[in-house]
């Protein structure tokens, strides 16, 4: 199904690596332009590399979104490039999880800065610009956790919380300009975290799979593919979802508790 995505422009926060790069992947594999950034330079070089080997018409930048400047000169830098704006994924963001009781003021102020107030500061200075495009779209990306927090998993699923009600909260503000917010909220998927835990452990990353579906109850029995993440978040980016808004959709295999 072509998804209607060709010649939009998307910024993707995280995008050199992990899930956000797998979404940069599906984009430019969907005809879109595609704006990314991250903090780690190499491997913004090297995303940067694979997607115009893949055809595609890519700006990355080096950006710490906890920055208000930067992202300031990240938002500039894609217009000036590419002219418009169709689309913004927040993905930026790490895992932080301890007991409440063991973080530290610092702990919540890093965690807020980085995965919450990044993602209201981009969603105000992209505002405008989505509401020119026919098809404006916000996508925040978030955890399960978010809706059901396990123990010791502060701050972030207190975090992802607030993300929550930042997107229906954005979905009731931009609707009336034609934009639409969204969050996609994972479960456990492939990725080089898995990887690096996998050769900690002295396991083959199948092993690992298999023992963290099985450990985690996952109905679908194993873990998800950042293919699979992409596939999705593509879609509630593209006019194909025109009426899907204020959504808060689990891409778990059914793993958490709270639908």
């Amino acid at each position: 199904m072509d998804l209607g995505l060709r010649d939009s422009v998307v910024l993707v926060t995280g995008g050199s690596d992990g899930l956000g790069l797998a979404l940069c992947r599906t984009l430019v594999g969907e005809g879109a332009k595609v704006a990314l950034c991250g903090r780690d330079a190499g491997r913004l070089t090297t995303a940067e590399a694979e997607l115009e080997a893949l055809d595609g018409d890519v700006l990355a930048r080096a950006c710490d979104v906890t920055d208000p400047e930067q992202l300031e000169h990240l938002v500039a830098a894609t217009l000036e490039r590419f002219g418009r704006l169709d689309g913004l994924v927040n993905n930026a963001g790490q895992t932080a999880v301890m007991k409440v009781t063991e973080t530290t003021d610092a702990d919540w102020s890093a965690d807020l800065d980085l995965k919450l107030l990044a993602a209201v500061r981009l969603s105000r200075l992209c505002a405008t610009h989505l509401a020119d495009s026919p098809h404006g779209s916000i996508l925040n990306v978030l955890s399960i956790s978010g809706k059901a927090p396990a123990a010791a998993s502060a701050p972030t699923s207190i975090t992802r919380a607030a993300g929550l009600a930042l997107t229906k909260a954005l979905s009731r503000d931009l609707g009336p300009d034609g934009v639409r917010v969204n969050a996609v909220l994972i479960g456990l998927i492939e990725s080089s975290q898995w990887v690096r835990r996998a050769e900690a452990l002295g396991t083959t990353l199948d092993e690992l799979y298999a023992n963290l579906a099985t450990s985690n109850d996952i109905p679908l029995g194993r873990v998800g593919t950042a293919r699979e993440f992409a596939d999705v978040v593509a879609f509630l980016l593209s006019p194909r979802s025109s009426f899907i808004s204020g959504a808060g959709l689990n891409v778990d295999g059914g793993m958490s508790p709270v639908s």
